[in-house]
């Protein structure tokens, strides 16, 4: 698979003189729900940074967020246990056979953590004297300045860059410009990871690909992914479409109403079904699953409707999954066989119920050799292993495959035409290396 060279304005983590230093490293760990770990596979990929911290004398302060603790209406922010790095730690302890500390701050019932107090010192120096392996910051987004603005915000990134002596950003999937990510370059030297870096070059495949070019997009809402789906629309040869998005495109396209989608986002989509009239690069999937509810796969309760049926005016109940028989149709498979570069970020069905669709799309993507296939997100990443976990172990070194950690981000980066508009790349590149 060639790769993109790096832009010689990204500071390296191969740059940075670790020996002696304490290291804030931000990662995206966000694998938590629920006080559970569901996938560990965005943890794995940082241990080739973190190794190499700790093996050129750095010593590890690490951090990440998780969830969204903070409701946006109010401001408040709830601490909830369930949202904890504790999990996180736990697993790294099991995994690398060293001890990890977290701190414990004040946290205000509605204000979350207000700021970092004098009672990391003795941590640090736990740290620094290799009495414990690494230290692990309460989850970023319980710090009251990560996510907003003005003087909480500033506070935060300083009080961030007062622990260490370098900053390492290894959080690909964590692109939003926050405290953690972008406001704590300006205070130190700062470099990009091993994982970030990788990332980046394995974007080439879906920025620069080798064509035909197909994607498969899905989401729950169509309106939040109009810029990314026109810029994966115009870059792309065959699109494939599932989840509301493809919904309202069926709606806009055949005049029938569909439960669940709103009429919001069949508006939206219309513009997407004159873009198509001219260039035909929607790949349609015939056959789709209608359900009576979204409580689950009742029996008697759902069943497999063909698009042949769609007729001006006609309703329909819940479209919940893509009957696995669409992914036989000749023109859907003749698109995925020819493609030389194939980019997926969807899950076809309504989880956890409906799935069908999902496991056939990975298997017939599986059956074309010649390609570079590349996954992106958790959830796409999460049900390609559950569906199929065989074919999942088996092709995670394979160079064929690429598995990103961040599909959000991959979409924004594809919508930019570059992943260095990123603002968190951006800042690296901005502050390279400065002591400030």
């Amino acid at each position: 698979m060639e790769k993109l060279e790096l832009d010689t304005r990204l500071p390296l983590i191969q740059q940075a003189d670790l020996a002696g230093k304490t290291v804030l490293v931000r990662f995206d760990h966000n694998v938590v729900k629920g006080g559970e770990i569901k996938d560990p596979y965005r943890i794995d990929r940082t241990f080739g940074t973190l190794y190499n911290i700790v093996e050129r004398g750095g010593r590890p302060i690490l951090m990440t967020h998780i969830g969204r603790p903070k409701d946006k209406k109010t401001g408040e922010i709830n601490c909830k246990p369930s949202d904890s790095v504790e999990p996180i730690a736990e697993y790294l302890e099991h995994k690398l056979h060293t001890t990890f500390h977290i701190p414990r701050f004040n946290i205000d019932p509605r204000l979350g953590i207000t700021g970092i107090d004098t009672s990391i010192n003795l941590a640090i120096r736990s740290l620094r004297e290799r009495k414990v392996g690494g230290i692990y910051l309460p989850n970023t987004r319980w710090f009251q300045g990560e996510e907003t603005d003005g003087q909480e915000r500033q506070n935060l990134a300083l009080q961030l860059a007062g622990l260490a002596d370098i900053f390492i950003n290894d959080a690909f999937g964590s692109w939003q410009p926050h405290a953690s990510t972008y406001d704590v370059t300006k205070y130190l030297p700062s470099y990009a990871g091993f994982l970030m870096q990788q990332e980046i070059a394995n974007l080439n495949s879906v920025i620069n690909p080798e064509r035909p070019f197909i994607a498969v997009v899905a989401g729950a809402k169509y309106d939040t992914k109009i810029g990314p789906l026109y810029a994966i629309y115009d870059k792309v040869d065959k699109l494939i479409l599932g989840g509301v998005i493809y919904n309202a495109f069926l709606c806009a396209k055949y005049g029938v109403s569909i439960a669940g989608v709103s009429d919001k986002d069949v508006a939206a989509a219309k513009d997407l079904v004159e873009r198509d009239r001219a260039n035909h690069k929607i790949v349609e999937l015939p056959h789709l699953v209608e359900s009576d509810t979204i409580e689950g796969k009742i029996e008697g309760k759902y069943r497999t409707v063909s698009i042949k049926d769609f007729g001006q005016g006609k309703q329909y109940k819940y479209f919940l999954d893509i009957d696995a028989s669409s992914f036989e149709d000749d023109a859907v498979v003749a698109s995925i066989l020819n493609a030389k570069t194939i980019f997926v970020n969807a899950v076809m069905g309504y989880t956890p119920h409906f799935t069908e669709g999902s496991a056939a799309l990975d298997s017939t993507i599986d059956h074309n050799r010649a390609a570079i296939k590349m996954y992106g997100g958790g959830d796409t990443l999460q049900e390609f292993k559950n569906l199929c976990p065989g074919l999942y172990l088996s092709v995670l070194d394979n160079t064929q495959y690429y598995f990103f950690t961040g599909g959000g981000t991959v979409l924004t980066a594809i919508e930019q035409g570059s992943p260095y508009g990123l603002k968190p790349l951006e800042a690296l590149m901005e502050n390279k290396g400065a002591v400030k």
